[in-house]
């Protein structure tokens, strides 16, 4: 089993749950801020339907949630603890990387979120 058969290569790559060869959003760069929410209806190789039945992707807030949490905690831990930051700016700190990340952190709990739902099936290419 190599690194592109998990599930993480999916989410962290941007590519489709069901055969991790097709883009799951349209553009691979978060920053794109005009398009950064846009998803493909369908992956292009495959054909598994990406948009599922309405409010499938309201899960994916309870993702994003604990991505957030767990990036206040290692922040809290690594300037407060280890830097002995004080607790304002630190806020300041976490308000603003959490603005910056927004958009990385929404794409991986919707990729996160569709992989918890849809398995991986490896396609054999004829060469």
């Amino acid at each position: 089993m190599s690194y592109k058969d998990t599930k993480m290569y999916s989410i962290l790559s941007n590519k489709c749950p069901h055969c991790h060869e097709g883009n799951f959003f349209e553009d691979n760069n978060p920053y794109k801020l005009k398009t950064f929410a846009h998803m493909n209806n369908r992956c292009p190789v495959c054909n598994e339907d990406f948009k599922r039945e309405t409010g499938f992707y309201f899960g994916a807030t309870y993702v994003s949630y604990a991505l957030t949490v767990a990036f206040g905690v290692g922040l809290y831990i690594l300037l407060s603890v280890i830097g002995n930051m004080d607790t304002v700016p630190f806020l300041i700190t976490f308000s603003i990387l959490l603005i910056i990340l927004l958009p990385v952190f929404y794409r991986l709990a919707r990729l996160t979120w569709i992989n918890m739902f849809v398995g991986y099936k490896k396609t054999n290419k004829a060469n």
